[in-house]
């Protein structure tokens, strides 16, 4: 495993829709391990593979720091309610924004096995699917900011 370079807000790569995954290879088993390390090395919640490069439908999500889900080809297919908070980005590091997502839902995703699974979600990992998906269609949170961008601050990071 190795820790990849994140790009950052500004790198074309970030705004590009990403590829399906057809097949599970051993480099996508690698890209996966990697993601992985990365976004704990970089203490985040969620990784999607634009953000290390590759244009592929990966994601990884990490709420809790023992439970990682891995993200294949996802889709929300339901949501509902609504949620309003504060939202950074490891593409856009020592920022913040307040950003409005849904408060519940419902992705269907392949797992390692190129095998589909559900994955249920409401705050804050609801928020991360939401997130981490925009990043395979091009888009980042700082389009949906309400508001400006703020710097985070010791006590932000305290929070998250």
């Amino acid at each position: 495993m190795a820790i990849r370079n994140i790009r950052e807000y500004g790198d074309e790569v970030l705004t590009k829709r990403c590829k399906e995954v057809t097949e599970m290879t051993p480099r996508t088993r690698e890209l996966i391990e990697d993601m992985l390390e990365t976004m704990y090395e970089a203490n985040g919640v969620g990784l999607a593979a634009p953000q290390v490069g590759i244009l592929k439908r990966i994601v990884v999500i990490d709420t809790t720091g023992e439970d990682p889900h891995i993200l294949i080809n996802p889709r929300i297919v339901e949501s509902s309610g609504e949620q309003t908070g504060s939202e950074g980005c490891l593409s856009l590091p020592g920022k913040h924004g307040i950003v409005t997502r849904p408060e519940y839902v419902k992705a269907v995703a392949l797992d390692v096995n190129m095998k589909p699974f559900e994955l249920e979600g409401t705050e804050l990992l609801a928020r991360a699917i939401c997130h981490e998906l925009d990043h395979l269609e091009g888009h980042m949170y700082v389009e949906k900011v309400e508001g400006e961008l703020q710097d985070v601050t010791p006590e932000d990071e305290d929070e998250e």
